[in-house]
């Protein structure tokens, strides 16, 4: 005895053949000779993930193709088809070419719709669900690329250009051809040269970091030239880096250094012009020189700095004995001129002492001081 409940099904298999199918109610089968089995299906509890085994559904679709069409959900897409699986009207997956499978019918809860490959852009409500990243099995089937504003989307089917994407959403299809997009920035962009260690004309070695700002002038042209532009522009910045620094000495790049930006500007602007690329400005950010010859150059300055003081120092000695030399020289002449520098002297002894005593008068005092002095 067996017994099936609604939402299930019954398959009676004797000596492991599959004799019927069994809907719901009691059932009862003699077993003298041959040994009857009933395996029963939850079709309510079915999975997408799970559908009949493919063996199973192989002998059902050969030996019962009745049982498909009134308990089945077949699935036999041909090689030039693709298939959207609805699980309660609810996109779940979207099914490649020549997929077969069979599932348990469970009122309408499944559905399938078939579409002929060949189209190339998607669905715009398809390119909408996938980028607001819905769990949706076999979207790698398709390519979603989201371009933000200030940028361009380079499109290559198969490898070839074929053409430029504005800024929004946009969907391919991944069956018949490979589509990729590179999404480029069209703003103003910084690239640098770090670590580029390059020997001067006079055989010293520099590190230097240089910094440059780029846009692309024609984004088409530039992909059609070049593979890599960004990776282009980089190698130039580096040969002309090289080509400049090489062939200048020391002292020439460290007596004006917005020399190497000018003329990496001028030689870089021209060769990378027919690539449609643009450069805006380069600047040198670091030249780093060798331990040693910082050194050098450190007792260099010291040096030069040392000899300036010291001039500084006697042209303000001899400034200070002119000036001296000319007061004495008024003096000489005027009695009352002596006389105040006299009485300023007496100021300023008087300002570091707290107390004094007069004896003799003011001149007494003066004339002490003169003999002090003597």
């Amino acid at each position: 005895m067996a017994q099936i409940f609604a939402g299930q099904i019954g398959l009676l298999k004797v000596d492991g053949e599959i004799k019927s199918l069994l809907e719901a109610g009691n059932y009862g089968f003699w077993s003298i000779k041959q040994k009857p089995e009933i395996q029963i299906i939850d079709v309510c509890s079915q999975s997408i993930d799970k559908p009949i085994d493919s063996v199973l559904a192989e002998q059902i679709r050969q030996y019962h193709p009745n049982w498909v069409a009134s308990y089945g959900v077949d699935i036999d897409l041909l090689d030039d088809e693709i298939g959207f699986l609805y699980s309660h009207n609810n996109l779940v997956e979207i099914l490649s070419p020549a997929t077969r499978r069979l599932y348990w019918k469970s009122g309408n809860t499944l559905r399938v719709e078939k579409q002929k490959v060949g189209h190339l852009v998607l669905p715009e409500a398809l390119t909408q669900r996938l980028a607001a990243k819905k769990r949706i099995k076999g979207s790698e089937l398709c390519l979603v690329a989201q371009i933000p504003a200030w940028h361009i989307g380079v499109l290559k089917i198969d490898g070839e250009i074929t053409g430029l994407l504005e800024a929004g959403t946009h969907g391919y299809w991944r069956v018949e051809h490979t589509p990729e997009i590179d999404i480029i920035d069209t703003r103003l962009q910084s690239l640098e040269v770090s670590g580029q260690e390059i020997l001067t004309k006079d055989k010293v070695t520099l590190r230097i970091n240089l910094s440059a700002n780029w846009r692309y002038a024609d984004v088409l042209h530039a992909f059609s030239q070049l593979s890599q532009p960004v990776e282009h522009l980089y190698r130039e910045l580096q040969f002309s880096l090289r080509e400049i620094v090489g062939t200048r000495t020391l002292d020439e790049l460290l007596e004006n250094k917005q020399l190497i930006d000018e003329l990496m500007l001028m030689q870089v602007v021209q060769s990378i012009a027919e690539f449609g690329l643009e450069v805006d400005s380069i600047g040198v950010k670091d030249i780093i020189l060798p331990g040693e010859m910082r050194t050098i150059l450190s007792q260099v300055v010291e040096a030069e700095k040392s000899a300036q003081a010291n001039v500084i120092r006697r042209r303000e000695e001899t400034a200070a004995t002119r000036s001296l030399l000319n007061t004495a020289k008024v003096m000489e002449n005027n009695p009352v001129a002596l006389r105040l520098k006299e009485l300023e002297t007496l100021e300023s002894i008087a300002h570091r002492i707290d107390q004094i005593s007069v004896y003799g008068g003011l001149d007494q005092v003066l004339n002490g001081l003169v003999k002090i002095k003597e």
